[in-house]
């Protein structure tokens, strides 16, 4: 798909409303800059650098932190590995994928189960080693075991125990179901995921879980109603990553029209009024699963703002790359605030600003990447 223009996505009135809000975000941005992709992509191998003293060879998992941490740590490898076309981290993912394979990355949370499907799916893209796209797919299937017509009139369950039908689970089947579409090299195959996406982003669309202010609550209330949850960082993340490549696999801009607008959301309702990322757990209120969050959304704003650009998300994850960078330590660790210095700092919290900082060096022209 050719880059599409904004005009043909975006509704004219949503997008000049948000234009006005208070935020300097707004403004124009200025061309990509490879000067700052460079010093971006610097800025992520020191951090790199400082993730792996975490790293514990003979688990294959990082300390201090949780085991779906550790797939979104792989998935910044990956990133990272794309961008600066180096093999440094094959042996990482290697070793995290033979020291944990045995259980096929399976557990009772579908969720958890996302996260991992996604980054082996990222590592077959790096590496093409088939075993990478084959675990993918088999996390997948059981994922797809979680589908429930009967309640809600679709979804999947975040727990196996038939508990919540909610966003992160639901969003995550998408991604992943779209991501095996664009990577499987069988036609039937592909089709089939591609089913599943589609079948999944109608049921999600008509869930209500995308509020009045196009932001995502957290999940479905007993009588299958938008429950009114805290409406988390990622949440608004990972629906526009799955999204965009649904809108590639699918040939239909649409997907791409919901995303710009939840982007456009969450820039403008989760920031400070200096344009930076946070969730309300913050400082200290976030244990182990929130630390991660607002990496992920920076991560997938960059998909999307390889294939629908808008005025202002470049800026953004400039604005918070900057940031981060500003407020390291002295040991080139990031914490859990973007905006200034905090205490909370492991591996969750470097692998969410790493996140932010290889997005910011791909919006910069780094690696070139191309809408999937």
């Amino acid at each position: 798909m050719s880059e599409p223009s904004t005009n043909r996505l975006i509704p004219a009135g949503l997008l000049f409303g948000l234009l006005l809000l208070p935020c300097a975000c707004w403004a124009q941005t200025t061309p990509p800059d490879p000067k700052r992709a460079t010093e971006f992509l610097a800025g992520s191998a020191a951090g790199l650098k400082a993730l792996q003293t975490w790293y514990v060879e003979e688990t294959g998992l990082w300390k201090t932190t949780n085991w779906w941490n550790a797939a979104n740590a792989v998935t910044v490898l990956e990133n990272y590995s794309k961008l600066s076309d180096t093999p440094d981290f094959r042996s990482i993912l290697a070793n995290t994928f033979e020291r944990n394979s045995q259980k096929h990355f399976l557990n009772e949370y579908y969720d958890d189960e996302g996260w991992w499907a996604l980054g082996w799916a990222g590592a077959y893209e790096l590496t093409h080693e088939a075993r990478y796209l084959e675990m993918a797919e088999l996390i997948f299937a059981d994922m797809a075991g979680g589908w429930d017509d009967t309640t809600c009139g679709g979804g999947i369950w975040w727990k196996k125990p038939k508990q919540y039908k909610n966003a992160i689970a639901n969003e995550l089947f998408l991604s992943v179901a779209a991501r095996l579409a664009s990577l499987t090299p069988d036609a039937q195959k592909r089709a089939t995921y591609l089913d599943w996406a589609q079948r999944e982003w109608k049921w999600f669309a008509a869930s209500g879980m995308i509020n009045s202010e196009n932001l995502v609550n957290d999940g479905l209330d007993a009588a299958c109603h938008n429950n009114h949850r805290t409406t988390w960082t990622y949440n608004q993340g990972v629906i526009l990553g799955g999204l965009t490549v649904l809108a590639k696999q699918s040939d239909d801009l649409k997907p791409l029209q919901v995303a710009q607008s939840i982007a456009l959301a969450a820039i403008s309702r989760l920031t400070d009024l200096d344009g930076v990322l946070h969730d309300p757990c913050e400082p200290a209120r976030c244990g182990n699963d929130a630390t991660q969050f607002k990496g992920i959304f920076a991560r997938n704003l960059a998909v999307l703002n390889s294939a629908a650009p808008v005025p202002g998300f470049r800026a953004f994850l400039r604005r918070n790359a900057e940031s981060i960078w500003k407020n390291r330590d002295a040991d080139g660790r990031f914490s859990v605030v973007w905006s200034g210095p905090a205490d909370v700092k492991n591996a969750a919290t470097q692998v969410s600003a790493l996140d932010a900082l290889v997005s910011a060096a791909e919006a910069e022209g780094a690696g070139a990447r191309k809408p999937e």
